[in-house]
């Protein structure tokens, strides 16, 4: 079953494309028409392909990997910033730092950073410290806040990056690229469909647009995610099925045989080990 349909997404404006001057002929396969001056994308397509993207998306969930999304426009990081956190997700809606991915060792020293300052908070350190200091620091601390914060949970680097606009977003593009990471995108008809591995033909300008595509990648995500805890769930059920036997049995064994010695005449056994050590002249006597 379909995770969007046309209907939806037309109401939403993801058909419309940019100016035929500024297109990118590599995005012809997905155009339908030209109307007023603009191309129109093909919806029918734009339909198959987020299924595409969202089954690869909750198979990377379910395996507990992380996707890294990626907005820097306006209209996209509210949206983009609440759906990332319902999943669990990092994301970046700030400037992309140059060598987030692929200088990543610096950027968690960075964050490290970070964490150090609250620490120097907590446990009094901050207070010490001059005016001046405090000021510097905090101002620091607000910074690294604003365009790290997002991803201080992303301890190595993302198994995907999820893009709107890649033409704006070009450098993480390349990063990604450039280290292997699979690149999911929202492309619109002036963009290179090429530079990312799993396309999803649609407006990338108009907050609806993004909106309805996002929830859909998102929810296959939180499903991915759902589907490990129950795994998980099963796993840890079979675990304690499996110890419970065992423990049984060796208990079941030590009840038993001292129940077996309680239970037995002791009288007879008694007469018994007394004829055992008897000597022979006492045997004779008998």
């Amino acid at each position: 079953m379909a995770r969007t349909n046309f209907q939806d997404l037309l109401d939403a404006g993801c058909h419309f494309g940019h100016l035929t001057r500024k297109w990118n002929p590599a995005m012809a396969p997905y155009i339908f028409m030209e109307h007023n001056g603009i191309h129109i994308i093909d919806l029918n397509k734009t339909v198959v392909k987020i299924d595409e993207a969202a089954d690869a998306l909750q198979a990377l969930a379910k395996q507990g990997k992380k996707i890294l999304f990626v907005a820097t426009k306006k209209q996209a990081k509210e949206i983009l910033a609440e759906k990332a956190t319902s999943v669990n997700m990092p994301y970046i809606t700030e400037r992309w730092a140059g060598g987030m991915l692929t200088n990543f060792t610096t950027i968690r020293k960075a964050v490290k950073k970070m964490s150090n300052i609250d620490k120097m908070a907590s446990d009094g350190t901050f207070d010490n410290l001059s005016k001046r200091e405090k000021l510097q620091i905090s101002r620091q601390r607000e910074k690294l806040e604003k365009n790290l914060g997002s991803i201080a949970d992303l301890t190595r680097l993302p198994a995907a990056l999820f893009v709107i606009d890649t033409v704006k977003e070009h450098i993480a593009v390349k990063e990604a690229q450039r280290l292997g990471i699979p690149v999911f995108g929202i492309i619109d008809t002036n963009a290179n469909p090429n530079d990312v591995d799993y396309v999803i033909p649609a407006n990338d300008d108009a907050s609806k647009s993004i909106e309805i595509i996002l929830g859909a990648v998102c929810a296959a995500i939180q499903e991915g995610l759902q589907e490990r805890k129950l795994e998980k769930e099963a796993e840890a059920a079979d675990a304690a099925s499996e110890e419970q036997p065992k423990a049984e049995k060796k208990g079941g064994a030590g009840k038993s045989g001292r129940a077996r010695i309680k239970r037995g005449n002791e009288g007879a056994m008694n007469n018994a080990l007394a004829d055992k050590y008897k000597t022979e002249s006492e045997k004779e006597e008998e």
